[in-house]
């Protein structure tokens, strides 16, 4: 009986045909899944990415062209495709470290480094005289998206969702990763109501974004 009547939930009908129900599918550019698991876009942000580089890989890799020049190829041409709705991703462990590897692939690149040349990835930066970028801007960019989201009377029905709160008890297991909690870690605001009070405040909300790390 209750299966039934979820069964009957599930299925959504327009004039009498049945859409169908699918794991997951593309939006606006974007790989969407019936579990909210942003692991498999960004994977593909990746490989997008990566094919982008490699078909401008003869002027990325070229020395006639200054470093300092290559590197702003990459974060034009190479990380907006990277970073394409970056905003809305929810980052665990695994991600970051997927992110910050891809980072290290296109520097490595860039000074032609082999991985039989056994060179760290502090020896890398050095030679760039640079630090890891790529994730800390994407923790700014979310974070300002949320500040954006807070201070528009038209992102209503967002701000509903964003401090909504599901009835009933949570099912067994460990609690799933939620893209608020991120926020809540590299900003040290704790609590949903400091996050929006923080967030209206617009100077102030923007001191938070510099200060994270």
């Amino acid at each position: 009986m209750i299966k039934d009547q979820q069964d009957k939930i599930k299925k959504i009908a327009i004039r009498g045909e049945e859409i169908e129900k699918v794991s997951r599918f593309k939006y606006l550019g974007c790989q969407l899944n019936d579990t909210w698991d942003c692991d498999n876009e960004i994977r593909c942000r990746i490989e997008m990415a990566r094919n982008a580089f490699m078909k401008y890989k003869n002027t990325l890799t070229s020395c006639d062209i200054n470093i300092k020049l290559r590197l702003r190829f990459v974060m034009c041409y190479v990380w907006s495709i990277l970073l394409y709705g970056a905003e809305t991703w929810t980052l665990k462990v695994a991600s970051m470290n997927r992110l910050e590897a891809f980072e290290m692939w296109c520097y490595r690149r860039l000074l032609k480094i082999s991985w039989t040349q056994r060179v760290t990835n502090k020896a890398v930066l050095q030679r760039l005289n640079k630090e890891r970028e790529l994730l800390l801007k994407i923790k700014k960019r979310k974070t300002a998206y949320l500040g954006h989201i807070v201070r528009n009377e038209k992102y209503e029905i967002l701000q509903l969702i964003i401090q909504g709160k599901i009835e009933g008890r949570r099912g067994i297991g460990r609690k799933q990763f939620s893209w608020l909690r991120n926020i809540r870690n590299w900003t040290g605001l704790r609590t949903i109501e400091e996050i929006m009070q923080s967030a209206r405040d617009r100077e102030h909300f923007t001191q938070v974004i510099n200060n994270i790390t």
